[in-house]
């Protein structure tokens, strides 16, 4: 038995990451992975001059790992970042869209905000600091910035981003920036001017907060990462994988049979499958771990040859809970990234369900694409909808809420890595939902890996 030899679960981005950075340091390493491809949620289509993705769209430069894994790879110039419109965002409401304010003037004349909150906004750097480290995002900005700011920024934000409720996610773990914004400075305001104040390192500079993805889909940087790792490294359709621990190894096994020994194991599924995958943890006292809330997510790409609607000049538009609407929001694909649609076309990204409606997921097609189709004409001013795209991809299991059984989770997490040396776990129950916070907790294991070897 190799001392160094690694089982890494799971080739999505995490795990992808995990073997790219494993091989850098030579140490030998094998990928397991129940599907039949690499990249988990990732997949982009193409067909008849469109791109869409059926998982994630883009994701944000937010932390320099993710600069530095294209730097890694060779593939800066797979990089794609959005053209400076993808700054403005639009918010519905009373029938409208309404672009977020981007400066403090708009922020006054915005029809979004009540009079009372905007006038409040001056008085927020003099709010006293909360104490609750368990407040959830709602009462966090109710608290801090007013109603009308959590019901037409907050809110659509969440939803975006989690498709989730602000009543039910903690701030701490959900946004800890803005969590501990207030926590160092005492005010979102304060702390963002020091912030601003504070010198940069040039590493910290490559966390340049753009929204990117890949020329040609997110599925080309799966592709640039399986190659730089190498075939012969993975094994795919292993289903019902399962690890047991023996004295000093891990054995894996999955439907195929015996899969080998390992002398560490690293984890990169949803915390919801960590008792199938890990069975020998049952009734160890770690039940936390699996405790984990999923919003379900329809995602809908609506492309279309010719675009007649609205002016496509931003982001993408949201829509609060508030206005109840049967979307959560739409992305304007084709705005944002090369090569998405025809010339003169559009593709947009439409999703429904979250926490707001589980059960439009379980719609069938036609009465989702009818539902979908009422929104869009309204929102979107499209006077014939026929589109020449309509593709839906159901996510029973989209988004981790980082919710009030999240600090027990990680409880549980560290718990297990203690108890049973050689075993590290990752996943999106911990650490951050985003591409940018996958790359980075996968460089992290890659590294404590590499540290495990140099101390068994």
């Amino acid at each position: 038995m190799n001392e160094n030899n690694v089982a890494v679960i799971g080739a999505g981005i995490t795990g992808l990451t995990v073997a790219f950075y494993l091989k850098k340091q030579g140490i030998p390493f094998t990928i397991f992975e129940k599907n039949a491809r690499a990249g988990g949620v990732i997949h982009s289509m193409q067909k008849d001059g469109f791109i869409w993705e059926t998982g994630p769209n883009n994701a944000v430069i937010s932390k320099p790992e993710v600069l530095e894994l294209f730097e890694d790879l060779n593939a800066l110039s797979l990089l794609e970042t959005a053209p400076s419109l993808a700054g403005k965002r639009y918010i519905w409401k009373n029938g409208k869209l309404h672009a977020i304010p981007s400066d403090p003037l708009h922020g006054l004349i915005t029809p979004l905000f009540s009079f009372r909150d905007k006038f409040g906004l001056l008085l927020e750097p003099f709010r006293k600091k909360g104490t609750d480290p368990q407040e959830n995002l709602s009462s966090f900005v109710r608290r801090r910035l007013g109603n009308s700011i959590l019901d037409y920024t907050v809110d659509p934000f969440v939803s975006g981003v989690y498709a989730g409720d602000p009543e039910v996610l903690i701030t701490k773990y959900a946004l800890p920036k803005l969590y501990n914004l207030e926590q160092k400075y005492g005010s979102f305001i304060r702390g963002a001017i020091q912030l601003m104040k504070q010198p940069k390192s040039d590493r910290d500079r490559k966390a340049t907060k753009k929204t990117f993805s890949a020329k040609g889909g997110l599925s080309s940087l799966v592709e640039q990462l399986v190659e730089a790792i190498g075939q012969d490294h993975f094994v795919f359709e292993c289903d019902h994988l399962k690890v047991t621990p023996k004295e000093k190894e891990y054995s894996i096994s999955c439907s195929r049979g015996e899969l080998g020994s390992f002398t560490k194991v690293i984890t990169t599924f949803g915390a919801n499958h960590i008792f199938d995958a890990l069975p020998f943890l049952t009734g160890k006292g770690f039940d936390d771990a699996s405790v984990v809330r999923y919003a379900k997510v329809a995602e809908v790409a609506v492309g279309f040859k010719e675009w007649k609607g609205i002016p496509l000049d931003g982001f993408g538009a949201l829509v609060p809970s508030k206005e109840k609407r049967d979307i959560l929001g739409v992305l304007f694909m084709s705005s944002l990234f090369q090569g998405r649609a025809p010339e003169g076309g559009a593709m947009l990204a439409t999703f429904v369900g979250g926490l707001r409606h589980p059960e439009f997921v379980a719609l069938d097609d036609e009465s989702l694409k009818t539902l979908v189709k009422r929104e869009l004409i309204q929102m979107m001013g499209i006077p014939d909808f026929s589109p020449d795209i309509f593709e839906i991809s159901r996510h029973e299991f989209a988004i981790p809420q980082y919710d009030i059984a999240t600090p027990h989770r990680i409880a549980a997490y560290d718990a297990i890595e203690k108890a049973y040396p050689g075993l590290l776990l990752g996943g999106n129950g911990i650490g951050g939902i985003g591409m940018a916070d996958r790359i980075k907790q996968g460089r992290e294991l890659a590294e404590r890996a590499l540290y495990l070897n140099s101390t068994f």
